[in-house]
């Protein structure tokens, strides 16, 4: 015997409305709700990059290429110094002689210094080819006599002897100076001498840097009635490279 079905008793408050005016009612999909919740897809503009940043970017980036740099020449250098030995070239003054030395009595000082000067290069590989160089000669602070060497080569392992005339013609000395040179029978003498030389390592060429060279601790007769005898120092001359970067000179 079939079941019977029993109509509820309780009335249902929301009946289903038909759609357009008939037919059941059906509730909407899953596709239905999303899409009808789904907001619209804007396009988002992408973030800009502030100049602070790009800024501090760049320096990064330069800092790490100079760091590079840095490293690559240090190596660099310490291959070159291992394969050459480079050493500084070393300076004396063999022969000195002041031929001449009168001061007027008005201050006026005439002078004339003959000197020799033995440059020579320790090193076996390098050659230097040095500039014009020019030649001083002090006494107590005093230039008594300037003059120049010509430019010149040095091979490797090689020495060579220098001979330069340095002198003063009219100079103006204080009456202070010209007396201490008036009276004294011999001179404390300093060579200064300035140039630029480079170095050829087989068919390379450097640039020249610059290169001071002082000798001191000289003493001289002075001439009086007949010439003077002539002095061999031989003691060494102090050298100091002089690097140019950019401005500065060290």
């Amino acid at each position: 015997m079939a079941d019977r079905v029993y109509p509820s008793s309780k009335p249902n408050p929301h009946p289903p409305q038909p759609l357009n005016g008939g037919g059941p009612a059906f509730p909407p999909t899953k596709s239905q709700v999303n899409s009808a919740t789904r907001l619209p897809y804007r396009p988002q503009p992408k973030p800009r990059r502030s100049r602070r940043g790009l800024c501090c970017s760049c320096c990064l980036w330069f800092i790490m290429l100079l760091v590079v740099l840095v490293i690559l020449a240090a190596i660099a250098g310490g291959v070159f110094y291992a394969i050459y030995r480079p050493q500084r070239p070393a300076f004396s003054v063999s022969v000195l002689r002041i031929a001449a030395l009168n001061v007027s009595a008005a201050g006026h000082l005439s002078s004339r210094v003959d000197l020799n000067v033995t440059a020579r290069n320790p090193n076996k590989k390098l050659i230097y080819f040095y500039d014009p160089i020019s030649v001083s000669v002090l006494s107590g602070g005093v230039d008594i006599g300037d003059g120049s060497i010509p430019a010149f080569v040095l091979d490797a392992g090689s020495a060579t002897v220098l001979s330069a005339t340095t002198s003063s013609s009219g100079q103006t000395l204080d009456s202070a100076a010209g007396n201490d040179l008036r009276k004294s029978s011999s001179l404390p003498l300093e060579v200064d001498m300035d140039t630029k030389a480079g170095v050829k390592i087989g068919g390379l060429k450097t640039k020249k840097i610059g290169i001071k060279v002082r000798c001191a601790g000289i003493r001289a007769p002075v001439p009086k009635a007949k010439a003077s005898a002539a002095v061999s120092p031989g003691d060494g001359c102090k050298v100091k490279l002089r690097i140019k970067i950019w401005k500065w000179t060290l």
